[in-house]
C-alpha cells in the first residue's frame, strides 16, 4: 500500500486552466474519491497521477518517491477505465493475463495470478468467456480484476460504473467497496455522482474549477461544508444570504439573522437562528444553509419571535417513494426545498396547501461565498 502527494499541480491546455495549484495528500490504504462535475479537472488530475498526461507545473509523488517523469509502467499503478478497455479479441483469462504476459512471468504463476484475482472478483467460472458475452457488471470486474493482477501499489478507477444501469451501479459499488477493504489497496476514484462518493469513500476531494474546493470525510462534506459551492454540488439545500439582526447572546439565546428575501410578510423576514454563529468571523457576505431533509412538519408554529420556523403554501409536489420532495414559497417571497418522510402523510400534500415548518438551530450551517 502506498500513499500519493500530489503538490502545486497545475495543467494548461493552451489558454485552458484545468488545474491550477492543486494540493492533495491521500493516505496509504484509503478509498479517496475525487468528485466533481464535468469539465472541473478531476480526470486530468487522475492522469496526471497515472502517468498519461505530464503537469504543467507540480509534483507527484506516490509513497514519498517522485514519480512525475516516470512513464505509467514504472509507477506500479493500476488503472480501470470508464468503457473498461478490455481486448474483445481476448478471453476473460487472456484479458487479466495481459500485464503479467508483458511481464514475462512464468506460465504457472501467471495462471495461479489469474486465478487468485478471478476468484477475488467471483468470476473464476467465466475464464473462456468472450468480452461480448459478459453482463456490463461482469466486464467492469474483469477490467478490476486485470488491473489487480499486476499487484499495483495504487488502483486507480475513472468512473468505472457510468455506463451500469441504476441498480446493477448500486450492487457493483458494495462489491467495489467490500474488495477494496478486503485487499487494502490505496484507491483514487474519479466521479460526478455524489451518491457513489459518499456511499464509497474514506474521504472525499470535491474539485471545481480547477481547484480544490475541499478533502473531508463523507459526513463532513455532506453536514458541514465549507463554502457555497460544496453545498450546492453535494446534495439538495436551502441556502440564504443573511444579516445580522441581533448578535447579543444570553444563557437562553442564540444570535439571530434576518434572511434578505425570505420574507413571511411585507416587513418581516425569515428570522434565522443558529449555533453556529462565530464561523461568521470576518465574512463580508453571509451566507446559511438549511438542508431539506432537517426540516420538520409541526401541527402549529409555537415560537412567538417565529424563529426557525415559518408557515409556507405548496407549489409542487414529487413523490420518490421513501420520501416527498416538496417546494413551497413564503407569503412575501422566497422558496423552501423540503424533504419529507413518505411517513408523515397518508396522501401527499396538495399544492396550495399550507405547511407549518420548524427546524433547529443547529442545522443553520454558516458558509463562504468563495473559498
Amino acid at each position: 500500500m502506498m500513499s500519493i502527494t500530489v503538490k502545486g499541480i497545475s495543467k494548461h491546455f493552451e489558454e485552458n486552466i484545468a488545474l491550477d495549484q492543486v494540493d492533495l495528500t491521500i493516505k496509504e490504504g484509503e478509498f479517496f474519491s475525487l468528485l466533481g462535475p464535468s469539465g472541473c479537472g478531476k480526470t486530468t488530475l487522475l492522469n496526471i497521477i497515472a502517468g498519461f498526461l505530464h503537469p504543467t507545473s507540480g509534483e507527484v509523488s506516490i509513497d514519498g518517491k517522485d514519480v512525475t517523469n516516470l512513464p505509467p509502467y514504472q509507477r506500479n499503478i493500476g488503472m480501470v477505465f470508464q468503457n473498461y478497455a478490455l481486448f474483445p479479441h481476448l478471453n476473460v483469462f487472456d484479458n487479466v493475463a495481459y500485464g503479467l504476459k508483458v511481464k514475462k512471468m512464468p506460465k504457472q504463476a501467471i495462471k495461479e495470478k489469474v486465478e487468485e484475482v478471478l476468484k477475488l472478483v467471483h468470476l473464476e467460472a467465466f475464464t473462456k468467456r468472450m468480452p461480448h458475452q459478459l453482463s456490463g457488471g461482469q466486464q467492469q470486474r474483469v477490467a478490476i480484476a486485470r488491473a489487480l493482477a499486476i499487484e499495483p501499489s495504487v488502483l486507480l478507477l475513472d468512473e468505472p460504473l457510468s455506463n451500469l444501469d441504476a441498480k446493477l451501479r448500486k450492487e457493483m459499488q458494495t462489491e467495489l467497496r467490500l474488495l477494496q477493504q478486503r485487499i487494502g489497496i490505496t484507491t483514487v476514484l474519479v466521479t460526478h455522482d455524489q451518491e457513489e462518493a459518499l456511499s464509497l469513500s474514506d474521504r472525499i476531494g470535491v474539485l471545481g474549477d480547477g481547484h480544490v474546493k475541499q478533502v473531508d470525510q463523507p459526513l463532513t462534506i455532506y453536514r458541514q461544508p465549507k463554502n457555497r459551492f460544496v453545498a450546492e454540488f453535494i446534495g439538495q439545500v436551502n441556502i440564504f444570504e443573511v444579516e445580522a439582526k441581533d448578535l447579543q447572546t444570553g444563557n437562553n439565546s442564540l444570535p439571530k439573522y434576518d434572511a434578505n428575501h425570505h420574507k413571511i410578510s411585507k416587513d418581516q423576514p425569515l428570522v434565522l437562528e443558529t449555533t453556529h454563529a462565530d464561523d461568521f468571523k470576518n465574512q463580508e457576505k453571509k451566507l446559511v444553509m438549511l438542508r431539506p431533509e432537517r426540516i420538520q412538519v409541526v401541527d402549529k408554529l409555537e415560537k412567538s419571535e417565529k424563529v426557525n420556523e415559518v408557515e409556507v403554501t405548496i407549489v409542487h409536489t414529487n413523490y420518490i417513494g421513501d420520501s416527498l420532495r416538496v417546494y413551497a414559497s413564503l407569503p412575501e417571497q422566497g422558496e423552501l426545498l423540503i424533504h419529507i418522510s413518505d411517513t408523515v402523510f397518508e396522501e401527499p400534500p396538495q399544492p396550495g396547501e399550507k405547511l407549518h415548518l420548524h427546524w433547529d438551530a443547529a442545522d443553520v450551517i454558516p458558509l463562504v461565498e468563495k473559498e
